[in-house]
């Protein structure tokens, strides 16, 4: 199994859990829920839990610096996750 370390999250072939993923990000948990919830940010379920793949991280932390840095709202953050992710 691959795994390394992602500022100072370990990132592996294994899911995070809703509270990895937000400490991750340093948001709160209701942050990615109510993201998940309008279909901005995936998530798989497993056992009635919500688990995140890296790829779910990366996303998550583009958002929410985007959301940080231009003061933009969950909408406009998750476009600009989108066209990085384009890129």
């Amino acid at each position: 199994m691959k795994s390394h370390k992602v500022n100072a999250v370990l990132v592996d072939d294994e899911t995070l859990d809703l509270q990895e993923l937000a400490s991750a990000c340093a948001v709160p948990p209701t942050w990615v829920v109510e993201r998940v919830e309008a279909g901005l940010l995936a998530c798989h379920s497993s056992g009635g839990e919500m688990r995140f793949a890296s790829a779910h991280l990366v996303r998550a932390r583009r958002m929410a610096t985007t959301e940080r840095r231009f003061d933009a709202n969950q909408e406009i953050a998750a476009l600009v996750a989108d066209l990085i992710e384009e890129v």
